[in-house]
């Protein structure tokens, strides 16, 4: 049974801590957190992040230099993404938060668009979080209304090449987010077998969207603006879509409900969760519960606990933000004592919302097990074992590790020649490494 509990903290969570219960069932422990609401940790608005960057602006352009300038949007971002690490340490619901990280990256905004680092919060707040256990067809809707998601894939600025926007500027359309919206989002790339679409449907849905744009001042957010919408009806996928923002509300129904989507969401929940190279039973059972269900996330996350393959200890490799959230949960240090958590992910190539295409970040082994990736896990491994505030070795290893330490692991443990030492071969061992 500790088997399972310590698993589930791994797989499920983001590791186990010495203030985790341990439940005496732990299926229904699991089930349990994806019940009620989740607030998670409060931040800034959109219109908070709108106000920070105009004024960074203005700072700019007054000619005051990176050292005098107060860099607003910056520190929101900073705030932002600290809270993000506290919460996911501290919550008692991790499987839920596990979810919430998992859909961040599923929809992937970046700071490789300087605009979005000041929204990510409200982002996750507002698109992600109220939705992990809804429909996905609503997730889908506020992530593309979303003003960080309309600034990061450009279609804020799409204009119609027949819009009266469009014709009085000579602006033409933006196809990034309808592209990645089929791609990645939703059907999956073009040349799956079940995605079925092609270049004219790339083109007609991303003209679906234009006017999808943003406001920035009073009452900041998403405004659909009729003068740079492509007017007219349009086809895609063989189906029929009226002008105007209705048009694009049915598009995003059609694709959230379609068939290839749920096969698309499926593989990616189960190599998360299962394997990096997801069983094709397992990815049918999602799928089915996706389609049965209307395409409910809490269902569908239900239905991956009940996977057999979801409760093999160790299959899946840390990515490093796994891996220091763990080390800082099983640590359990007071706030004011963690080290930065961005600068260390960073550091170790996974910086938070700083994925460099819009895929977001990989979720196979291949992806971070290079040998420089990994000496840069025992590098920070060694520095964080050196900390005075950390538990003994052996009371660290049964909180984090339990019944999956590795019988080697602990006499190595047992015979090193210092604290520090014997810390850094329980974090950088294979099975605290793993999943």
């Amino acid at each position: 049974m500790l088997t399972d509990v310590t698993h589930a903290y791994a797989r499920f969570g983001f590791g186990r801590g010495p203030q985790d219960p341990a439940p005496a069932d732990v299926r229904a422990w699991l089930a349990g957190q994806l019940d009620g609401a989740d607030a998670g940790p409060q931040g800034s608005s959109i219109s908070d992040a709108f106000a920070a960057l105009e004024e960074d602006r203005k700072d700019r352009k007054e000619g005051m230099t990176a050292g005098e300038r107060p860099h607003r949007a910056r520190d929101i971002f900073q705030a932002e993404t600290a809270a993000l690490q506290d919460w996911a340490i501290a919550t008692p619901a991790p499987f839920r938060e596990r979810l919430v990280w998992f859909w961040a990256n599923h929809f992937t905004v970046s700071l490789r668009q300087g605009q979005v680092a000041p929204m990510v919060g409200d982002y996750v707040r507002q698109a992600i979080r109220p939705h992990v256990t809804g429909k996905f067809r609503d997730m889908l809707l506020a992530v593309m209304q979303h003003p960080a998601m309309l600034l990061y894939l450009d279609n804020a600025q799409s204009f119609g090449p027949a819009s009266k926007a469009g014709l009085r500027q000579n602006k033409g359309l933006n196809e990034n987010l309808g592209r990645e919206c089929l791609e990645l989002h939703t059907i999956g790339l073009s040349g799956s077998p079940a995605a079925g679409y092609s270049q004219a449907d790339v083109t007609a849905f991303a003209s679906v969207l234009t006017g999808w744009s943003i406001e920035r001042r009073e009452g900041a957010g998403f405004k659909f603006r009729p003068q740079m919408h492509e007017p007219g009806e349009k086809i895609v996928m063989g189906r029929r879509f009226p002008e105007g923002e209705e048009g694009g509300r049915q598009a995003l129904l059609f694709l959230a409900d379609h068939p290839a989507t749920q096969m698309h969401l499926a593989t990616k929940l189960v190599r998360h969760f299962v394997a990096d190279a997801p069983p094709p039973d397992a990815v049918r059972r999602v799928a089915g519960v996706l389609r049965d269900t209307g395409g409910d996330l809490r269902a569908a996350a239900l239905e991956i606990v009940k996977l057999p393959g979801a409760w093999v200890p160790l299959t899946k490799l840390r990515s490093p933000q796994e891996m220091v959230l763990a080390a800082l949960r099983g640590a359990a240090l007071p706030a004011e004592k963690r080290p930065p958590f961005n600068g260390i992910v960073s550091g170790l190539g996974q910086g938070m919302f700083n994925a460099p295409f819009p895929i977001g970040w990989p979720d196979t082994a291949a992806e971070w097990a290079g040998p420089e990736a990994m000496m840069r896990r025992i590098d920070w491994t060694y520095g964080f074992a050196g900390r005075p505030e950390l538990a003994e070795p052996m009371t660290l290893a049964e909180v984090t590790m339990g019944p999956l330490l590795a019988q080697a692991t602990a006499e190595a443990m047992r015979r090193a020649g210092s604290r520090r030492d014997a810390i850094t071969l329980l974090l950088a061992s294979p099975e605290f490494q793993r999943r």
